[in-house]
């Protein structure tokens, strides 16, 4: 790796631990509902973004398969939250 690369990658993972924990504040202490399901969007946008950095810190591929699934799986519970918000049931009948 390159001399710099290193110190990036660290700077990154403080970074976004930091916004995690940031996070999962404004999760538990939001004051409406939408609050905490726009924290829990970004709580999962910034555990893929840890996810990949992690993949580029030890050259592991394997890493970008799961971080392709942590997107997969917050958009759509994303979206299920929402429509749960907005109408009150996630499945119709």
């Amino acid at each position: 790796m390159n001399g710099m690369l290193p110190w990036a990658i660290s700077f990154a993972l403080i970074a976004v631990t930091l916004a995690m924990i940031f996070t999962a504040i404004r999760l538990l202490r939001g004051p409406a509902a939408e609050d905490r399901v726009l924290a829990l969007d970004t709580l999962y946008v910034n555990s893929m973004i840890m996810v990949l950095t992690l993949g580029i810190q030890f050259g592991s591929r394997f890493y970008f398969d799961i971080a392709l699934l942590i997107a997969l799986f917050g958009f759509v519970g994303s979206a299920a939250m929402a429509k749960f918000l907005l109408r009150g049931e996630v499945i119709e009948p």
